[in-house]
């Protein structure tokens, strides 16, 4: 009995499972150094790695992302799966058309097809790689994103639409090869800075009242204006809309009748330091916006452009970032009187 039970257990240590009695896994030696059999079998090859690049979701993209996600599709790089679908409206914006709310009206519009077909709903998605989207008959495919500087003199409109009697903003952009819109607008009476683009995401960041990237006025105004209106200017005044939310003022010079003075602005509304001021009784004599964020007009002639650099684009963004975090403070400015 005894020679039989040390000879089962001779056994037992020659055996190829492991000490807890498992065995050991395909393609490992085992303790007596025999290897185990693969699981693939006899005659089946290794697969290949799946491709497991990875892309940002297309529906937040901007239009300089947009482009390179067109690039490495061309190359095959992304699949149709990693590329998803991408709403109607930020491919239109992406297309140089306007900002994504812009583009909305333009679908609403009916002046959008999408395979031939009029879409009018705005929840409307595409595949810009594999569906033809066209607008008025003209076929879209995004663009390489432009940004420009220019600095509109007075007496030009910002409107792409055909103007019979005076010029547009985009007509004395010589030069320029793409398709761009202005984003916001100066009026006919008005100068200054003025950015162009054809990205829609851009264009929104730097327009929403979310945002509240600030933009510099010098303004001339009739009369001069006393420490009190200045007050009310800055606490906000109410127009047909509502009140505003506030304006920083830093008196540069008075005289018996002007008042010269730099506003900051950062709501958008139409014609609202004109309207602020001829509510306080004082009329806008002369209008011209001299900063947009951390950009100046210094060196950038009237009716004269130039391409944003990717360092002042990259600083935009920044401040619209500024404004988001701040969003609700309004800044008081020097309290000249």
């Amino acid at each position: 009995m005894a020679a039989r039970k040390k000879k089962s257990r001779g056994r037992r240590k020659s055996s190829p499972t492991s000490r807890k009695g498992t065995p050991p896994k395909p393609g490992k030696k085992s303790r007596s150094g025999k290897k185990a059999p693969s699981s693939r079998g006899p005659g089946k090859a290794r697969l290949p790695k799946k491709n497991t690049t990875k892309v940002k979701a297309v529906s937040q993209t901007s239009g300089s992302l947009w482009s390179k996600v067109l690039e490495e599709a061309g190359k095959g790089v992304v699949t149709a799966k990693q590329r998803g679908l991408l709403r109607l409206n930020s491919f239109l914006a992406s297309c140089g058309l306007g900002s994504r709310r812009g583009c909305e009206e333009l679908i609403v519009q009916g002046r959008i097809m999408v395979n031939g077909e009029t879409v009018t709903q705005l929840g409307t998605k595409v595949d810009p790689l594999r569906d033809i989207v066209s607008i008025d008959g003209e076929k879209l495919r995004p663009e390489k994103p432009i940004y420009v500087l220019f600095h509109k003199p007075k007496g030009i409109v910002c409107t792409n639409a055909v103007h019979e009697q005076k010029k547009r903003v985009i007509d004395l952009l010589v030069g320029l090869k793409g398709r761009v819109f202005s984003i916001g607008r100066l009026d006919l009476d008005s100068e200054g800075l003025l950015l162009l683009t054809n990205d829609g995401a851009f264009a929104e960041r730097m327009l929403h009242p979310r945002y509240g990237v600030p933009k510099t006025y010098h303004v001339t105004l009739r009369g001069r204006i006393e420490g009190e209106k200045v007050e009310k200017a800055r606490g906000g005044v109410w127009l047909a809309e509502g009140k505003t939310k506030g304006i920083r003022i830093r008196i540069r010079r008075r005289t018996k009748d002007r008042s010269y003075l730099e506003v900051e602005l950062r709501e958008g509304r139409n014609r609202e330091i004109r309207r602020i001021f001829a509510r306080l009784g004082y009329p806008v004599l002369k209008l011209a916006r001299v900063k947009i964020g951390p950009l100046g007009i210094k060196g950038v002639g009237k009716g004269k452009w130039r391409f944003l650099k990717k360092s002042e684009v990259e600083a935009l963004l920044q401040a619209a970032s500024l404004g988001e975090e701040g969003a609700g403070r309004v800044p008081q400015g020097k309290r000249n009187k």
